[in-house]
């Protein structure tokens, strides 16, 4: 008697959260059933200022089912993929940024959705413990570093005038920087495991594709001692006069500062300002 109960209870339950859920959903529906385009978007804008990326997201999706054309739904595909990146979803918002660079790749802004691709794949690389502890970016793995890389370079190439081309530059060399360590990182781990052919090919590498970076120096200290090792001295003698005669010179970069973190803000309707119509 005590399970029929029981079971009547939690049927009931069940319908009652059902019938709430339709509630909300119909309340919602009908409380938007005649917005306007406009209504949507400035909705949408204000859930994004507000940091409601959530509500931000539902808004611009509504807004592109009901009204697919025109200047606002071009406007909601893009804002949308800040929104998802906001909302900690890089995937859908580098998936967003895509689509709107196919749909429209003459858009005076699309400049933007390269650049928020790069951010989005820049700060990948960052985990939840490297927002609170300092740790080396270089020691991480590098793919991201170099998808954002990939997609800074794409925008300095296409759109060498745009307002976002300078940060993407600046980018572009501290994510080099950590690149090239990355690579030294794993010529110390072949020096130290003694595959000294390995961390010589490794430095040769750093040396030949990131030669202007913070690393270069330290890939030569590496080869000097890789050849010391092996007892190829007149090798080695030859890495120390190129060592010697760089240092003499100033030839080696001592320092790429890190970018400085993005203050977004209202940066993007500054620069769009379609909501000010």
């Amino acid at each position: 008697m005590n399970g029929l109960r029981i079971f009547i209870i939690s049927i009931s339950i069940l319908i009652f959260l059902g019938i709430s859920g339709c509630s909300v959903f119909d309340t919602e529906e009908e409380r938007t059933k005649n917005w306007t385009a406009k209504q949507f978007y400035t909705e949408a804008t204000d859930a994004l200022k507000e940091g409601n990326y959530p509500q931000a997201i539902k808004y611009y999706n509504a807004l592109e089912a009901r009204y697919p054309f025109g200047r606002y739904a071009m406007q909601a595909q893009l804002d949308i993929a800040y929104a998802y990146y906001r909302n900690d979803d890089p995937e859908l918002a580098l998936a967003a940024a895509d689509r709107f660079i196919k749909l429209h790749p003459r858009n005076p802004h699309v400049d933007y959705a390269y650049y928020l691709k790069g951010i989005v794949n820049y700060n990948r690389k960052f985990g939840f413990l490297d927002r609170y502890l300092p740790t080396d970016p270089s020691q991480r793995d590098p793919g991201s570093a170099k998808d954002a890389f990939q997609n800074f370079s794409e925008l300095v190439t296409r759109f060498p005038n745009s307002i976002y081309t300078p940060d993407a530059r600046k980018r572009m060399l501290y994510l080099r920087d950590n690149l090239a360590r990355n690579e030294l990182h794993t010529a110390h781990y072949y020096l130290k495991r003694g595959a000294y052919i390995a961390a010589i090919n490794r430095s040769k590498y750093i040396l030949e594709n990131y030669s202007r970076t913070t690393v270069a120096r330290d890939a030569l200290i590496v080869m000097i001692e890789a050849y010391r090792r092996l007892g190829l001295h007149k090798l080695q003698q030859d890495a120390q006069r190129v060592l010697a005669l760089n240092d003499t010179k100033g030839n080696f970069v001592t320092d790429i500062p890190k970018p400085e973190e993005i203050s977004w803000g209202t940066r993007i309707w500054d620069t769009l300002e379609l909501d000010k119509n």
